[in-house]
């Protein structure tokens, strides 16, 4: 079957996101055509998707691209570390060897997890090479004072967290103070220190496409690695349209300095067909590089289970019941 060529999630290295100064004007100049954004978008669920060998490589490579995520009020640490075991071993052995895929190393990009459930998770992912993601800055709302969101981003990078997932503060955009939006991840970024940093806008409460390409500029410009669009908490979460234009700002941020972003859709995304349309998107928006999980992830929990579901029925012909996938 055709498969892809490396599955494990790949070290960050040195490549970072410098940031630039502070610009204005460059988000001043910013407009969204919303028709040909929705039309755009609406291309990609109506045309006939990849089939048979080659979705099952394409939903291994998404597997690849998940950060599995458990962010409840009622998280326990046997919680975590029975999520941590889905993350080393995603897929049920016997489908993996029916696959050829037995010897890859499969594994999901990262655990997401809160503040508390960091020590027991890179206890649990020891050796794994996966890493552990910690949401942060007073998620989901971020409106905790500033002092107090900082040192919870240095606490996550002391217990061995090496990404965090910030949220920025909606206010900011929606009054279009654009430079105390700068300021704030920029301090975000400087107390992350070693680990990447993954700027959350919130889409679902940024009411316009608009503001929210002029929120992904800024974050970018104030050196987050990756922008990714909601906590999952919101009412609305990721979209297609909104993912458009959160990837037009990241190929606009690129051809502006060279570097590249890393991009997260999350919230709302659990099926295999609806990853799938994400990364026909990735593809021909920003190209092959964009597929991999060093550029490319996925916030999401229920969907690694109807993957695996896809999967056997690939290898099988047959649909099971959703208790044969357990997450955890």
């Amino acid at each position: 079957m055709a498969t892809v060529s490396k599955f494990k999630t790949p070290g960050h290295g040195e490549d970072r996101n410098p940031g630039m100064p502070f610009s204005l004007d460059a988000v001043e100049d910013i407009h969204v055509n919303l028709s040909a954004v929705e039309r755009r978008a609406s291309t990609l669920g109506g045309r006939r998707t990849v089939k048979k060998e080659y979705q099952a490589a394409w939903l291994l490579k998404a597997i690849s691209c998940i950060d599995l995520t458990t962010l409840s009020g009622d998280d326990t640490a046997g919680r975590v570390k029975r999520l941590c075991a889905k993350a080393r071993q995603p897929v049920r052995p016997d489908i993996l060897e029916a696959l050829g895929m037995s010897e890859r190393g499969l594994t999901t990009g990262a655990v997401c997890v809160y503040h508390t459930m960091v020590e027991t998770a890179v206890e649990a992912l020891a050796g794994s090479g996966i890493p552990v993601a910690a949401v942060s800055t007073g998620f989901p709302a971020g409106l905790t004072p500033l002092d107090l969101r900082l040192r919870e981003i240095e606490a996550s990078v002391a217990a061995g967290a090496t990404e965090i997932d910030i949220v920025i503060t909606r206010g900011h955009v929606l009054t279009g103070n654009w430079k105390a939006l700068y300021d704030e991840v920029k301090a975000f970024r400087e107390a992350c220190g070693d680990a990447h940093m993954k700027a959350i806008l919130g889409t679902g409460d940024l009411v316009t496409l608009r503001n929210v390409a002029k929120a992904s500029i800024i974050a970018m410009m104030a050196g987050a690695d990756f922008i990714k669009t909601s906590t999952g908490k919101e009412s609305v979460n990721a979209t297609l349209p909104v993912s458009l234009v959160m990837i037009r700002a990241i190929r606009d941020y690129q051809d502006r300095t060279g570097c590249k972003i890393g991009y997260k859709p999350a919230g709302g995304i659990s099926t295999a067909k609806d990853v799938l349309n994400y990364q026909i998107m990735m593809k021909e928006e920003l190209g092959l590089d964009w597929l991999q999980p060093d550029l490319f992830r996925i916030g999401a929990s229920s969907l690694l289970g109807d993957i695996e579901r896809q999967l056997e029925h690939y290898v099988t012909g047959r649909y099971s019941a959703d208790f044969r996938h357990p997450m955890a």
